[in-house]
């Protein structure tokens, strides 16, 4: 089982950061007392290939980070600890509500003393306050730790970091692994130093990412809850795919979804059943998400494991 994924470790150089990033885990696990249900790892948003190691152009991952962050929310608000491993500059806990234009939106200018003065409007003040006193709590209370990337190399890694620090954890860690993580890359040994130049065609030869959900459920944290997702783009292999899985690497759910109907519809697949979880037109129209409900089922589930161990 190991030659491959040992291999990409001891090939790929570590990030330049990652000292730090182990230390953050290891003090953010270590101050999580009894009171907290557990300690949750939500890893967001895609991964980056480079092409070069002076890195102009890379091959990306398609996602905005939407699921992991607004499931890192329901979790904390459900009394888990959580650590928001996610893509750099895609979306975050909390601050999700309010990107782009639409914050500008909400705010106004006044002149007050001879000052400019800048106020949240009325119609927004008490959302903007509601969502604000969430995530000041999160922090007052150390609760919410945040790690990026942006490569799949320092997703990797940080992914490896992140399980050695909540491995002491054994069943009260939980792996929401909802980063969309590459497949393809190019070893660093095959890979141009410099922009590789527009002459002509470029001929790349990817290699396959190891599978490191393995090692990861097998090895390095062993008693944990963990859960993958499974995105398809033709509904027929869907369950077949996410049951694949679970036999294949023996971890506890995945939460599979179809491309264009993943923000309302997914499929809960455990070893024993599969269910749909679904939102109505009426309740998206209401704003409500369907990641509530996903981590309201996820819980039940990680109960049940919880008494099991």
């Amino acid at each position: 089982m190991g030659s491959n994924w040992e291999d990409f470790y001891a090939n790929l150089p570590a990030p330049r950061d990652l000292d730090n990033s182990i230390e953050l885990l290891k003090k953010f696990t270590e101050r999580q007392g009894p009171s907290v249900r557990g300690i949750v790892l939500v890893t967001s948003g895609g991964t980056t290939v480079p092409l070069e190691h002076n890195t102009v152009r890379f091959v990306d991952n398609f996602s905005a980070g939407t699921r992991g962050s607004v499931s890192a929310e329901y979790f904390l608000e459900r009394g888990y600890a959580v650590i928001f491993m996610f893509r750099h500059k895609t979306l975050e806990p909390y601050s999700r509500h309010f990107t782009g234009q639409k914050f500008l939106e909400m705010l106004e200018t006044n002149e007050i003393n001879g000052k400019n003065v800048v106020t949240v409007l009325p119609e927004h003040s008490e959302r903007i306050s509601e969502v604000l006193k969430k995530y000041k709590q999160a922090l007052e209370q150390e609760k919410l730790l945040e790690i990026t990337f942006t490569t799949v190399g320092e997703y990797l890694w940080l992914l490896r970091a992140a399980c050695q620090a909540l491995a002491p954890l054994g069943p009260r860690a939980i792996l929401y692994l909802a980063a969309a993580v590459s497949d393809f890359y190019i070893p660093p040994n095959e890979m141009s130093v410099h922009k590789i130049p527009s002459s002509g065609p470029p001929n790349i030869s990817l290699q396959l990412v190891p599978k490191i959900l393995k090692p990861l459920v097998s090895l390095w944290v062993p008693r944990a809850f963990v859960v993958s997702f499974k995105l398809e783009t033709d509904e027929n292999l869907l369950i077949s795919k996410a049951r694949d899985a679970l036999n294949k690497y023996n971890h506890n759910l995945v939460i599979a979804n179809m491309l264009h109907t993943r923000k309302n519809k997914v499929v809960m697949v455990t070893k024993e059943k599969s269910y749909e979880i679904t939102l109505s037109n009426e309740q998206i129209e209401k704003g409500e998400e369907i990641e509530k409900y996903i981590i309201d089922d996820l819980i039940i589930i990680y109960t049940r494991f919880l008494e099991a161990h």
